[in-house]
């Protein structure tokens, strides 16, 4: 499917937001804050989000924009990959979320396994770092680098935390319906590859 509509908008609202951070000329400000606008109207026309929400989420981003950074732990055990059940959208993906601010990568998805699944881990190496707009997630207003953590399990037990309600281990071939903001199919397929080849090369894109 065709996104360019989203490419523009986005495009749009990261000009706007870089001109409202250094402009100080107030015409020019004026400019800026109606392009945003008109991100927002993209947006609003080809998705079910009200204005009102994406102008609160762009008006909310304050600075020069650069990608989010989303960080997931890819845990094997017994040649399945663990996964925990969105609160969010009632559907699965692979433990993780935004990267805090004060943590370095391997601390974040220290902490984000534990929260999401109960499990203590080690974070092992990179597996890949992905581009969100060369993959087939839905639509997003944001921009997105997808940062993918290989992690072993050192002790905890299951257990949801705030934001999830399940945890299991799936099997390549028997995976649950995905959170697909979070991850593809594809991804996890790509993931399983490392499994299988401990010493493939990290995935960049």
């Amino acid at each position: 499917m065709n996104y360019q509509w989203l490419d523009w908008a986005k495009r749009i609202q990261a000009l706007a937001q870089a001109g409202l951070e250094f402009s100080k000329d107030i015409y020019d400000i004026e400019r800026f804050e109606e392009l945003r606008t008109i991100s927002a109207e993209i947006m609003a026309v080809h998705t079910n989000l009200e204005i009102d929400i994406i102008e609160d989420l762009f008006t909310n981003e304050t600075g020069y924009q650069t990608p989010k950074v989303d960080i997931r732990g890819v845990v094997f055990r017994n040649e399945k990959i663990l996964m925990v059940k969105e609160n969010y959208d009632d559907k699965w993906s692979l433990p993780g979320g935004f990267c805090d601010i004060g943590f370095s990568p391997k601390e974040n998805i220290i902490k984000e396994i534990k929260e999401e699944s109960g499990f203590d881990v080690r974070a092992e190496r990179l597996l890949a770092l992905l581009d969100s707009n060369l993959h087939p997630h839905p639509p997003q207003p944001y921009h997105y680098y997808k940062i993918f953590i290989l992690c072993e399990i050192i002790g905890g037990e299951a257990n949801i935390g705030i934001e999830t309600n399940d945890v299991q281990f799936f099997s390549e071939n028997h995976l649950p319906p995905l959170s697909l903001n979070r991850n593809t199919e594809s991804q996890i397929k790509m993931l399983f590859e490392f499994l299988r080849d401990p010493h493939k090369q990290v995935i960049l894109d």
